[in-house]
């Protein structure tokens, strides 16, 4: 099935419409500074909220067995705990993946 040019535009302008709408309707609508700390906390925190919600299925359904997955999300929260930088949290996990994938289908065989 194939969209024609003149409604693929009439999309993209729907969801560009729409976005920048949910950007400046708040910016329209508040005048003054949010003094209210659970709001500014809500606010504060939705990002990281959002971003773990995103990611964390990625994460788990990413490799080929659940097993690896939460070995890597171990390693990663383990080493980000104790602040190591993202690079070495990132290749520690994907390490992590690597090592448990290798040693599942070799050693027990079972992928």
């Amino acid at each position: 099935m194939t969209m024609d040019v003149g409604t693929f535009f009439l999309y993209l302008l729907v969801c560009a419409g729409v976005t920048y709408l949910i950007r400046t309707v708040p910016l329209l609508l508040i005048k003054h500074q949010i003094r209210n700390r659970f709001i500014r906390s809500l606010i504060y925190y939705i990002p990281f909220a959002v971003l773990t919600v995103m990611t964390i299925p990625a994460v788990l359904y990413s490799t080929d067995s659940m097993w690896s997955a939460i070995a890597g999300l171990v390693v990663a929260l383990v080493l980000a705990y104790f602040n190591f930088s993202l690079l070495i949290v990132s290749l520690s996990a994907c390490g992590t993946v690597l090592c448990a994938e290798l040693l599942m289908r070799y050693v027990f065989h079972v992928l």
